[in-house]
């Protein structure tokens, strides 16, 4: 047996005081009267034989009470084998604070307060001398007092990190601590896994508790997503809505309502299986050309914490298409289409603010190809637009146009000799219709019918896409990735000396396609709450307006300011910690409301299978000595278990026991009466 406190052991020299009291009370005389003589030699025996019997069992208590009162302060215990971790002054405490922490236990309790209870009793398990870190939130030592409070304000945060993220960052803050680490999660299997623990410190004493919650349905929005990239205005459109079952037991007439802003746009029912999913199509239609905040709830319980998915649908804005040639020859095939707003310049008359904020760029056959030109057009690839190459069938411009194409990281091109006859054209292989380029651009055509010839005048042997080749297998129209945009390249002029493209019933879909690839949402539909950046398009009619330089995030009373860098009409936000609660966030920048961001719980936390007790103990096998599991729901309590095992087993309450003992038998030998000794002349 050890003692926590040894230094209180002093204290039983008080047993000396019961003992002194006793042989006091031994030298005061009593009298007894008798009335008759004749019996007083055996009446003395009698009662001398009983008080003494009866003061010695009192004086026993007495020594046992003050010998249970020091040992109670002393905390005896019966060592462990590893009786070192008594004189651990560090000890770490991860408490999983994920969203998936509100399902409910066996007792009905949700696991965060449970997690939160054991957590709290863990310093009874240490010296009080001893320093806690709790993790995430005190980076600092905290005393036990000030660690239980600390503890008990731990809340469910959307942006939790997974327990394996939180594990390592823990050891990575403990600067050389070797106490014990006490983990308190659900551990997801969706976020965990036995990777966790390879770059562990192997020194440390790791002690993970799962914390098991019922067998349940837990049904949550897995994705939505349109029919249609663009979604125009006052148009039908078809919202795809992907349901999943991240529970143990089936969900069965599962209620949805889509709501439109505070309109309710559809409402309907849905069984899911339990881990599988089920799609749901609904018809809507957006009035207004601004974005729409657009909710699906879900009549699901008692997990609830996913059962509104927040996202905005924005009608799609006109594609902005500049033409770069000596003549406007594409006006009648884009002008004519609401989709499409068109702009033509000549290589002498160009508007750079237009270019810059064009989608879709066309540099068909320009002869002079100035370096401002050059530069320009660079910037805007690098931000995201489409530029369209068609070379010029001159020779005059070559060497500008290959200083071009290796600013853009296009090639290598290799331009085809000048020749001075008519060129010979040939014929374009008909496209692949497995070709993504091409998907849903042929319903109804025969493209077999009949297609363009052409006559190269650059050729190149890779590229990003290959979109059009000729029928020797030479590439005719292929797609480059440059920057954050795109570059596609023609091989030949759209002349009619050089092709007969321009005429070809392929025309329109092909360059239609082109302009819709070039289309960019501004933003998402909907984000997560655990990202750690996201990027966003700003509008240009923003960027030229307001001259504030600080963006925010608003939501109602919640005012945040997020890391930001804007470069090139696209703006970078990191995504604060202040950011825990899924919803709508406005964007604002000098109180003009740039765009809405919707925000949802990470999906990963709907999905509830979690690794058992036992699981986590095959899954560890014997690779990893150190890490143990401790079952929440064993009987005893997280700090008494690893006082026991890893300390000691504690004594001190079997010695308050045995002090109330004392003090009861003690009372009842006081309170004994007396033998009542009838005198004999008295009976006569």
């Amino acid at each position: 047996m050890a003692f926590t406190h040894p230094g209180f052991l002093i204290g039983l020299l008080g047993i000396g005081i019961p003992i002194i009291i006793h042989l006091f009370e031994l030298r005061r005389p009593q009298r007894v009267l008798f009335s008759n003589v004749e019996f007083i030699k055996q009446v003395q025996l009698v009662t001398a034989r009983q008080r003494k019997l009866k003061h010695l069992l009192i004086l026993i208590c007495r020594v046992f009470l003050v010998s249970c009162l020091v040992l109670v302060f002393a905390q005896p215990y019966i060592p462990a084998p590893e009786s070192s971790a008594m004189m651990t002054s560090s000890v770490q405490v991860v408490v999983d604070a994920s969203p998936s922490m509100q399902q409910q236990g066996e007792n009905d309790q949700i696991l965060l307060e449970q997690a939160v209870l054991q957590a709290t009793e863990l310093p009874l398990a240490f010296p009080p001398a001893a320093r806690f870190w709790l993790w995430p939130g005190n980076k600092e030592p905290l005393s036990g007092a000030a660690y239980r409070e600390a503890v008990e304000q731990v809340q469910i945060d959307g942006q939790s990190e997974p327990v394996g993220v939180l594990l390592r960052q823990a050891q990575a803050q403990r600067g050389g601590q070797s106490g014990p680490l006490f983990v308190f999660s659900d551990f997801q299997k969706s976020n965990f896994s036995s990777s966790s623990f390879a770059a562990l410190d192997s020194a440390q004493r790791i002690f993970l508790v799962p914390l098991a919650a019922k067998y349940q349905a837990n049904v949550f929005v897995d994705s939505v997503w349109v029919d249609d990239a663009f979604i125009r205005q006052g148009a039908d459109v078809t919202l795809y809505i992907r349901l999943k079952n991240g529970g143990q037991e089936p969900a069965v007439t599962c209620g949805v309502k889509l709501l439109l802003g505070s309109q309710q746009a559809a409402a309907f029912q849905a069984t899911v299986p339990a881990g599988q999913t089920t799609v749901t199509q609904v018809r809507i239609r957006l009035q207004s050309a601004e974005a729409q905040l657009a909710q699906i709830q879900l009549d699901d319980y008692p997990v609830d914490f996913d059962n509104t998915y927040y996202f905005t649908l924005q009608p799609a804005a006109q594609i902005r298409v500049v033409e770069l040639s000596e003549t406007a020859v594409l006006d009648r095939l884009y002008a004519n289409e609401p989709l499409f707003a068109y702009q033509h310049f000549t290589s002498r008359q160009v508007n750079y603010q237009d270019i810059n904020s064009a989608n879709l760029l066309i540099m068909r056959e320009l002869t002079s190809l100035s370096a401002g030109l050059r530069d320009n057009l660079r910037r805007a690839v690098q931000q995201g637009a489409t530029l369209v190459i068609v070379p010029p069938a001159a020779t005059n411009e070559r060497e500008a146009y290959t200083q071009f194409f290796r600013a853009l990281g296009v090639g290598p091109m290799q331009w085809q000799p000048a020749v001075q006859q008519a060129p010979v054209l040939q014929q374009v292989a008909a496209p692949d219709a497995q070709n993504t380029f091409f998907k849903d651009v042929f319903a109804g055509i025969n493209v077999r019918a009949g297609m363009p010839k052409a006559a190269p005048v650059l050729r190149w042997s890779r590229s990003g896409t290959d979109v059009l080749r000729m029928r020797d297998g030479d590439n005719y129209l292929s797609g480059f990735p440059s920057g954050a945009g795109s570059v596609y390249v023609f091989a030949a002029p759209f002349s009619e000396q050089y092709s007969d493209f321009a005429r070809h019933p392929l025309f329109v879909p092909v360059m239609y396609r082109l302009g819709m690839l070039s289309y960019q949402q501004e933003h998402q539909p909907a984000y997560r709450l655990t990202q750690a950046s996201i990027r966003l398009k700003l509008p240009k009619s923003t960027s030229r307006r307001s001259t504030e330089t600080v963006y925010q995030l608003v939501q109602d009373s919640i005012r945040v300011i997020p890391g930001q860098q804007e470069q090139g009409g696209s703006l970078r936000l990191d995504v604060p910690a202040a950011l825990r609660l899924p919803g709508f966030y406005r964007l604002e920048r000098g109180g003009e409301v740039v765009t809405t961001l919707a925000f949802n719980v990470d999906k990963r936390e709907s999905d509830l299978r979690s690794y058992t007790a036992a699981e986590l103990r095959q899954m560890l096998g014997n690779k990893y000595p150190n890490v143990q599991v401790y079952e929440a729901n064993a009987g005893q309590t997280i700090a008494g278990r690893y006082k026991a095992t890893q300390v000691g087993t504690p004594l001190w309450r079997y010695f308050v026991w045995g002090a109330l003992a004392c003090l009861l038998l003690e009372g009842m030998l006081l309170r004994w009466p007396r033998r009542q000794t009838v005198p004999a002349a008295a009976a006569a």
